[in-house]
């Protein structure tokens, strides 16, 4: 019997991100997981560095790289659609899951339980306060990307999302921000010479 799942998740690449804001370069949704990923990754290393935490960094790499999964059959529906109305949000949360339930069922019944925690994360965890952090930086990092290539379209966006992220009460996500998110906003020759 064939399996899907894989094949599905390949697909992540033709969903399009940010699809009412005017870009210079497009995203999708398996470079974004990929950059959430990464930066995950990198928060939880600093957590357990620093600060004592007991993070399980390549679990947390792992959940990244699936947050947005279910888009693969839902697609990317613009934040200020799906979080503006409470209906549609509560509907779009009922989507999601069903979908994510979905996918599931597109492997093989004894690797469910292993991507289970991965697919449908537990929303009320550590963990997954560091996912939904990389999230939002990765969010801000299109964001700096869009202006420093000269599109205002992204200002606003940009000091929101900034905003927000400066809410997160942990440290390690703090010093995330101050020591890596700058590059991101310089040249190859900026970031080559320090």
């Amino acid at each position: 019997m064939a399996f899907h799942f894989f094949a599905y998740m390949n697909r992540m690449r033709y969903i399009r991100r940010w699809g009412l804001m005017r870009n210079t370069k497009g995203e999708n949704d398996m470079e974004h997981a990929f950059q959430t990923a990464m930066l995950a990754h990198g928060i939880a290393i600093l957590g357990n560095l620093r600060y004592g935490r007991n993070y399980d960094a390549e679990h947390i790499m792992a959940m990244a790289m699936y947050h947005d999964a279910s888009e693969v059959i839902t697609g990317d529906l613009p934040t200020p659609i799906k979080h503006n109305n409470p209906l549609i949000k509560t509907e779009f949360h009922r989507l999601e899951n069903m979908a994510r339930e979905r996918l599931l069922t597109m492997l093989p019944e004894d690797m469910r339980g292993s991507y289970q925690d991965l697919i449908n994360a537990d929303e009320s965890t550590a963990e997954w306060r560091i996912v939904k952090a990389a999230d939002k930086m990765s969010a801000y990092i299109k964001c700096l990307e869009e202006k420093k290539a000269g599109n205002s379209e992204f200002e606003d966006a940009g000091d929101s999302t900034y905003e927000s992220i400066r809410r997160i009460d942990l440290p390690e996500v703090q010093d995330f921000v101050d020591e890596f998110i700058p590059g991101f906003g310089m040249s190859l020759d900026e970031i080559s010479r320090t």
